[in-house]
């Protein structure tokens, strides 16, 4: 694929000495790269639109603090379907677009519970890991700290615990991604989430997904 390709040819010729330092998180970003393509063509049907998005979840992958990232693959899956979604309910994507399939008005090419559920996988893959492996505290902060980039001093005020507490759980978030721990999940605890997540990124409006997140640290 001529994207991953980009990839590789970037990182050979750049002359920059922080991305020549980043080769094992190159390597990371190739590795995901053809899933992050089919994230991004599942939701925007079209090539370009989708490279293009690829390559935007590169470019937030070189500048991201990866230090606190535990799971590369599941950070560059949210950050591509945020990417995708974000684009394809842009203005501009209305204009170019004739009888998109995210457009509610198309009456010709409705969309199928298969294909909404398609657009969902990615989502739905992340949001049951973090319900996994993670507390709802845990979950909480690492969703608002690594998806949505939200700082500490904001997450403290809609958890309503401390900034060292905040930080602590993206921590121990790391620890238990790491380990593999699994904790049984609710199916409708997990759809509620997804729900969340999705209107967030359409949208841009947190205040739901906010409110969720919230309750669930609470209890």
């Amino acid at each position: 694929m001529n994207v991953l390709e980009s990839y590789r040819d970037h990182v050979e010729q750049t002359d920059d000495r922080s991305l020549r330092r980043c080769d094992g998180a190159t390597s990371v970003f190739v590795s995901a790269a053809p899933r992050l393509f089919a994230i991004g063509l599942r939701v925007l049907q079209d090539v370009g639109e989708a490279e293009d998005v690829v390559q935007e979840t590169w470019l937030r992958w070189v500048r991201a603090d990866r230090s606190v990232v535990v799971s590369p693959p599941a950070f560059l899956a949210l950050t591509t379907t945020r990417l995708a979604i974000n684009v394809a309910q842009s203005a501009r994507w209305r204009r170019e677009t004739s009888a998109g399939p995210w457009l509610p008005e198309t009456t010709d090419r409705a969309v199928s519970p298969e294909t909404a559920a398609e657009r969902r996988e990615a989502v739905d893959t992340v949001i049951r890991l973090l319900l996994e492996r993670l507390t709802p505290a845990e979950r909480a902060v690492y969703l608002l700290r690594i998806a949505f980039e939200y700082p500490y001093r904001r997450i403290s005020e809609i958890l309503d615990l401390g900034e060292d507490h905040a930080r602590q759980l993206v921590r121990r978030a790391r620890d238990h991604l790491a380990n593999e721990r699994r904790h049984q999940v609710s199916t409708a605890a997990h759809r509620r989430l997804v729900r969340a997540f999705l209107a967030a990124a359409q949208n841009g409006d947190l205040a739901d997904l906010e409110e969720l997140l919230a309750a669930d640290a609470a209890r």
